[in-house]
């Protein structure tokens, strides 16, 4: 049985007061949230990340945090993710190796959509995934893993804070793990804050009050009709 949570991250409104683009064909940016915690490690900067979007004024030098860490991204080795807070680590937790992660953020449309399912303004979507390569990780066990273990996130935006915070580390596999060309849709195409059926139809979340800020729950069919939606969106 195919098991799956999807998980909110990337810049918005509040992070760093912006959100990526969606463009007219469906394509995306990913743009990382800011760094908001000391590091005892170099950490990339927007600057770093050659971004298109227009970030406030005095963003580009500012440290990002960068994860999810997807291997084909800049400043990207492999592919990553720690959370620090227990709302998303419970269900990440609960998961087990071949189980998949979706990770959705909001992005703002530009241009005039090619796609039908572009809603104006804005719209909450899959950006990308990880299958899991082996059992989620509770921050609390990660010191006493194996070394080779600890160095598969070495380059994770928590391993470079300068106090370890992570309650859960995630890491994918390589052949079934990747940042999206075209995004999938979870809002409607009336308006962004209105879910559409792969939420209200397919998930653990009912599609009321901010929606596109929680962590969603998928069995089978809701796995399957993410990973279908993916494979036919990225070969057009």
């Amino acid at each position: 049985m195919a098991r799956a949570v999807a998980i909110n991250v990337a810049a918005n409104t509040n992070q760093p007061g912006v959100r990526g683009p969606i463009r007219p064909d469906g394509s995306f940016e990913y743009v990382p949230i800011p760094e908001s915690e000391p590091t005892a490690r170099p950490v990339p900067t927007y600057d770093d990340l050659d971004l298109s979007v227009e970030l406030p004024e005095g963003s580009a030098e500012s440290p990002v945090h960068l994860d999810p860490e997807f291997a084909e991204y800049p400043c990207c080795e492999r592919y990553t993710y720690g959370d620090p807070f227990g709302v998303k680590a419970r269900p990440l937790l609960e998961l087990a190796a071949g189980d998949y992660v979706f990770f959705y953020a909001t992005l703002s449309t530009v241009g005039e959509p090619k796609r039908e399912w572009i809603p104006p303004r804005w719209g909450a979507y899959v950006i990308g995934q990880f299958r899991l390569a082996r059992e989620p990780i509770a921050g609390a066990e990660f010191t006493d893993l194996d070394a080779e273990v600890r160095d598969v996130f070495g380059n994770n935006a928590h391993l470079k804070r300068d106090e370890f915070d992570a309650a859960v580390l995630l890491a994918g596999a390589a052949d079934e793990s990747s940042l999206y060309d075209t995004a999938i849709p979870l809002s409607s195409v009336e308006k962004g804050s209105e879910a559409n059926r792969v939420v209200t139809e397919l998930s653990s979340d009912s599609g009321k009050g901010p929606w596109w800020r929680r962590p969603m729950r998928f069995e089978d069919e809701g796995v399957e009709e993410i990973l279908g939606l993916r494979e036919n969106r990225d070969s057009r």
